[in-house]
């Protein structure tokens, strides 16, 4: 691949847990994302794909190695400014919608950017909750939406802040086959509008297919890269 790279990590380890149960979860990871790149994780339950997107994210830092995400080098970053850095740069996408159950639909949306002290946050959650399809749901509580309903609203808190990258760990576990598609298909419409980059872990080997490059990850190592047949075509 060619590009700026946005994601770029070196050596990575990472052990979760404490004392006797600690385990070796990422075990020397190299990679590098470019912006505006789509990239599917994939491999068996167990095997990292979520630790790594997390370590990405910043939400986990790693005991060795580096990452480095916008040029910026996180594991030297306090809790603080990796908050700061989240707030600017990543949007996440969750299998569970992880929606604030008090919080409307708006408002769920609007957190992202009241944190930052953006004085249009409702304006732009407003906008954002349109362009998912939910304009006639902004005021309607997570438990008064459907499952997909749910999701367009988290995929909407995610990309509110105009992210430069987005990360989906599952983002279609819990819904059928129709609504999949149907946030599949809004996750990679906002990533070529945006040219954003998009990470995803996915057992859905078509979801995976749709992303310019499929990476197997197992036993906490890089297994295998491969580019889809229609992406290779077009190089």
């Amino acid at each position: 691949m060619t590009g700026n790279s946005v994601l770029d990590l070196n050596g990575v380890h990472l052990s979760l847990g404490h004392g006797a149960g600690r385990t070796h979860i990422l075990k020397g990871i190299d990679l590098k994302i470019n912006t505006g790149e789509s990239v599917g994780l994939v491999g068996p339950s167990g095997s990292g794909k979520s630790t790594l997107l997390m370590v990405m994210a910043g939400l986990e830092q790693a005991d060795k190695g580096t990452v480095k995400a916008t040029g910026q080098e996180l594991g030297q970053m306090s809790e603080d400014e990796l908050a700061r850095f989240r707030g600017q740069n990543v949007g996440i996408i969750f299998q569970s919608f992880h929606l604030v159950p008090n919080m409307t639909a708006l408002e769920n949306v609007a957190v992202p950017l009241e944190l930052s002290g953006d004085p249009k946050a409702f304006e732009r959650a407003k906008e954002e909750l349109k362009a998912v399809g939910l304009g006639h749901r902004l005021n309607h509580y997570p438990t008064q939406l459907s499952g997909g309903e749910q999701q367009r609203v988290a995929v909407a808190r995610a990309l509110v802040t105009n992210p430069g990258i987005l990360i989906a760990d599952e983002p279609t576990g819990n819904l059928d086959e129709t609504t999949s598609e149907q946030i599949i298909e809004l996750m990679f419409a906002a990533q070529a509008r945006t040219n954003t980059t998009l990470i995803l872990v996915t057992h859905d080997p078509s979801l995976a297919d749709r992303c310019q490059r499929k990476i197997r990850v197992h036993s906490g190592t890089i297994d295998e890269e491969t580019v889809p047949v229609r992406e290779a075509r077009a190089q």
